[in-house]
């Protein structure tokens, strides 16, 4: 068990053809929120860098910004039996254009979860960074959607991945470290292939969630239970919404 109540699973490192030798260091997936019978598994993908081989660490903001929006969905997940899961990626860097480092981490945490939780279909939420990553794995066969969050996706991006699959974008309007345009551009173009596909912009906001924090969770709630299909609260009366507790 891990600081916080997060349990820290290591995963066995593997080598991949055309990746660097550093993917031998061990792989951690962090169990958020757990679920005896989940209708799902919500994985969590940080933010990271163009390029960097240095290690993530827990201190590393892109890692633990991600990390408090996951355990802010505890309630959520409670709610709806979802098991909530979080990934380090090995490194920070994207380290492109061949087997990007975090997509080969991305494969391999999805293979364990198959392997832990057969027929359980998985939602990738990833920031930045992970959501390009998530975009990249979406066609292995357990995941059904992906939420995306400021994701970097840049002209050109491929989309082939999300065919059949649904995916929802929000991104700050003022974001001034990926583009929202170019996100809008991938949504557009994933229309032609994708089950769904949408794009919001979230007016006022930048790229770190810090601002409008309620609204990027809120999202990625509905997000979530659009992409398995489960049925939204019914309005609350004045009354209930009067006792009902803030999240």
């Amino acid at each position: 068990m891990g600081r916080d109540g997060v349990t820290i699973i290591a995963l066995r490192g593997q080598v991949s053809p055309g990746t660097m030798d550093v993917v031998s260091a061990p792989l951690r997936l962090d169990l958020v929120s757990s679920c005896a019978d989940p209708r799902a598994v919500v994985l969590f993908l940080h933010g990271g860098q163009e390029r960097s081989t240095e290690p993530v660490r827990d201190r590393h903001a892109s890692w633990w910004r991600v990390l408090l929006l996951a355990r802010s969905l505890r309630g959520f997940a409670a709610a709806e039996r979802l098991e909530l899961r979080l990934l380090q990626f090995r490194h920070r860097g994207w380290n492109g254009p061949t087997d990007p480092s975090p997509v080969v981490d991305a494969r391999e945490a999805l293979a364990t979860l198959a392997a832990e939780r057969p027929g359980v279909p998985v939602v990738l939420v990833g920031h930045s960074m992970g959501g390009r990553t998530a975009c990249r794995v979406a066609d292995d066969p357990g995941v059904v959607g992906v939420v995306a969050l400021a994701p970097w996706l840049p002209e050109g991006e491929p989309n082939a991945t999300l065919a059949g699959k649904d995916l929802h974008v929000l991104h700050g309007s003022i974001d001034q470290w990926t583009s929202p345009h170019w996100s809008r551009v991938f949504v557009e173009r994933t229309r032609q292939i994708a089950r769904t596909a949408t794009w919001t912009s979230l007016p006022g906001a930048g790229h770190f969630m810090f601002r409008r924090v309620r609204d990027w969770r809120t999202f990625v709630e509905d997000s979530v239970r659009a992409i398995l299909q489960i049925p939204a609260d019914p309005p609350a009366t004045a009354e209930e919404a009067h006792d009902r507790p803030h999240r």
